[in-house]
């Protein structure tokens, strides 16, 4: 049987598995005594992806079927510092799982959308998971944090997801909610009122937030970068989701 390797975000892991992605994401979301139910974020990488600071072919040995001959779910590798030590290279697909194992599966893509808006909100889901406004868009805020930092809190590796901030975007006082489901919209409204009324280039929203992501909420993609790359895996407008996606699409609004 056929190896995987799965870096996943969702706890952040590395994971040798003999299941295909759409069977690790039930697994995963679902499956397991051992990890709470809920929604899985994981990558696929490169098979013959190596590093010097996993022991990939000790674990790929220890993938082995079950005497029944079931394949084996998972073989954990690496449960410490997992994303800063993968390079981008290695990195193929993007899969998002809802909490009750609906998969959709996402390519990268070179071409990031540019944004007109001035205020943006990001959910980080790896290394750490805080809920953060900013006045930078996704490739200036993976840089500010990563590539090049100039603030005292930097990470070496980042995944992270742009939300939709909709009318909140251009009048955080007054703009309308609609659908949004964030808690303590008041404590939003403040946090971007904060980067319109000073120098400030982001602002913490909610340290603890859970990396869970409301995946209709999520506006162009999933980044995720270290010092040498940024990726983006783009995110299917609303109709495609309908139209190609929809036992997914209708997972995620439950």
């Amino acid at each position: 049987m056929t190896v995987h390797l799965y870096l996943s975000m969702i706890p952040e892991a590395l994971v040798a598995s003999m299941l295909s992605p759409e069977e690790f994401g039930v697994y995963y979301a679902v499956g397991s005594k051992k990890k709470s139910h809920g929604q899985a974020i994981f990558f696929e990488l490169d098979p013959d992806f190596r590093g010097d600071f996993f022991k990939i072919e000790e674990g790929i040995k220890r993938c082995k079927p079950h005497e029944d001959g079931s394949p084996k779910s998972s073989i954990y590798i690496s449960v410490y510092r997992t994303l800063e030590h993968v390079p981008m290279s290695a990195i193929q697909k993007l899969y998002l799982t809802t909490q009750d194992g609906r998969t959709l599966e996402l390519s990268p893509s070179k071409d990031i959308p540019k944004s007109k808006e001035k205020l943006h909100l990001y959910q980080e889901i790896a290394p750490v998971s805080p809920l953060v406004v900013s006045a930078l868009d996704p490739v200036k805020f993976y840089e500010l944090i990563v590539e090049k930092p100039t603030m005292l809190l930097t990470l070496p590796a980042i995944c992270f997801v742009d939300l939709r901030l909709d009318e909140l975007a251009e009048d955080p006082e007054f703009g309308s909610v609609r659908d949004l489901p964030y808690k303590n919209i008041d404590h939003l409204r403040e946090c971007l009122l904060d980067l319109k009324g000073k120098t400030i280039l982001t602002k913490m929203v909610d340290r603890a937030s859970s990396p869970n992501v409301p995946y209709r909420t999520i506006k162009t993609g999933i980044y995720v970068g270290n010092q040498k790359k940024l990726l983006f895996f783009p995110m299917p407008d609303r109709e495609k989701l309908r139209e190609e996606h929809y036992l997914w699409w209708r997972s995620a609004n439950m």
